[in-house]
């Protein structure tokens, strides 16, 4: 199920991209997520894959384990998750599993999407929980985030190979 984003959305958002932009400030890939529950943002994460060596080191897994405490609940049956980049299998079975109802996205991520690219856990009948999505909401900032990131990790890691063949 696909809805039309709100204003409100954009808001929350927003804040999602400030999460992106510290995973980006450590040299990680910049993804970045906030849990809302009532109007308030209970759960906050980024990308931390590199800076903490752990696979499970994703956004959304953070946000999800911030906002269960807050709620005293592994449920977060009231809640909406807004992603920077569409979430990958692990983060999407998470998200069925913590029951959360909505989840907004800002970017698609055809090589290993979940969420409707290469797989839509979030909306599989097979499962007891399905997902509404909203995709789109500050598309072009987060896209062009991780544009930026991948481009200059290029530079760097070319740069990096001539200066070991040198030696």
């Amino acid at each position: 199920m696909e809805f039309v984003g709100t204003n409100e959305d954009e808001k929350y958002m927003k804040d999602a991209y400030r999460q992106a932009k510290k995973a980006y400030a450590l040299g990680e890939v910049p993804i970045g997520c906030v849990i809302v529950h009532e109007g308030k943002a209970i759960g906050r994460g980024y990308n931390r894959r590199n800076t903490d060596k752990s696979t499970l080191a994703h956004a959304e897994i953070t946000a999800i384990k911030r906002a269960s405490k807050v709620i005293g609940d592994w449920r977060l049956e009231e809640c909406t998750m807004y992603v920077t980049l569409e979430p990958c299998q692990m983060c999407a079975g998470a998200i069925v599993q913590a029951r959360i109802p909505r989840v907004v996205m800002a970017c698609m991520n055809p090589k290993a999407g979940c969420g409707g690219s290469v797989l839509n856990i979030l909306d599989m009948p097979q499962f007891n929980h399905q997902v509404e999505t909203v995709r789109g909401v500050m598309e072009e900032e987060c896209s062009a985030l991780l544009k930026t990131f991948f481009k200059e990790l290029r530079i760097r890691n070319k740069l990096e190979k001539e200066v070991t063949e040198k030696i």
